[in-house]
């Protein structure tokens, strides 16, 4: 080939030297499983969440619940019933299991739930590149949330941190979100019923919202508050199996529980492969042993130590 060739000039085909720099669409890991509609994708831009209407089954439901169930009424807050362990946190938060999907399947069935995991892999992102480097998700912390009369939590989170882990960015048609939850309703959330609530766009904002200044921020955890007349919050009104898809970053919390009863519902929250657990746990062998391979890439992690067999139980 002639320099002339080489620099464009006449020849059957002209040298291309700069890679192509648009970047091409992503297959779909789970082709038959759903998938993000172009208005699902346009709302979590611009809200920070979306609602997945019957996510769960009506069986995958009472399944959850049957387990719950099961966990004795006694546990007191740190102690393990097997793998999982009660956190320890204000009564006013309601009782909360963490490590639930060492609770049996069909927690374990909700890693990878084919309902939600196109949107998992989309938001999180991150395909081609180092965060795929043991796989492309990671949970980092999962539990059941069981909430009473007067039960609640405050606002928390929001865009203005800036923080990696829960970072919000699109870029080149690619999402790439530092963590990703999921919110299962497994009872119904109505009006009273202590309903999840978030700001939308606040994973954008670069202002911390007014009303987390107001308070000692530190403090309102071990006094309570909760997400009533916070002003921008919306109230998310969910039927048992109802699932929220929403970035870390934006503001949420629920609002304060007046009626009786109880309401109940789980969080995964998923990131990138190259982090690391929030509290310290692993998974247990025998978890491990039972999942796909897909599945236990999930989960696993070399840095656990928060273990009920290292707790001396």
């Amino acid at each position: 080939m002639t320099a002339d060739q080489q620099l464009g000039g006449d020849g059957p085909e002209p040298v291309r030297y700069y890679w192509d720099q648009e970047l091409q669409p992503l297959p779909v890991a789970f082709p038959e499983f759903p998938v993000p509609s172009p208005l699902e994708e346009y709302m979590f831009d611009l809200q920070g969440f979306i609602v997945l209407r019957g996510a769960l089954s009506p069986d995958e439901v009472a399944a959850c619940n049957e387990v719950i169930d099961r966990i004795p009424a006694s546990l007191q807050r740190s102690e393990w019933w097997g793998n999982v362990q009660r956190e320890n946190h204000p009564e006013h938060r309601g009782r909360s299991y963490q490590q639930i999907y060492e609770a049996g399947a069909p927690f374990e069935r909700l890693i990878d739930h084919p309902s939600y995991i196109n949107y998992l892999l989309r938001f999180v992102g991150g395909q081609g590149t180092y965060d795929y480097r043991h796989g492309p998700l990671f949970i980092d912390e999962n539990f059941v949330t069981c909430r009473g009369p007067g039960d609640a939590i405050p606002v928390h989170a929001g865009g203005h941190e800036h923080t990696k882990r829960q970072g919000f960015t699109y870029h080149n048609g690619r999402f790439r979100c530092g963590q990703i939850n999921v919110l299962f309703a497994l009872t119904d959330t109505g009006p009273g019923d202590g309903e999840t609530m978030l700001i939308p766009g606040s994973h954008k904002s670069n202002f911390i919202h007014p009303a987390l200044l107001e308070h000692n921020r530190g403090q309102v955890w071990v006094t309570g508050g909760s997400v009533d007349d916070i002003p921008g919050a919306v109230s998310v009104y969910m039927e048992a199996g109802d699932a929220i898809v929403f970035v870390d970053s934006c503001c949420h919390g629920s609002a304060r529980r007046t009626k009786p009863g109880e309401r109940r519902f789980g969080v995964y929250r998923y990131g990138s492969t190259w982090n690391r657990t929030r509290w310290g746990y692993s998974p247990s062998a025998a978890l491990l042993e039972r999942l796909s391979d897909y599945a236990a890439n999930m989960v696993r992690t070399t840095d656990g130590t928060n273990r009920p067999d290292h707790a001396g139980v």
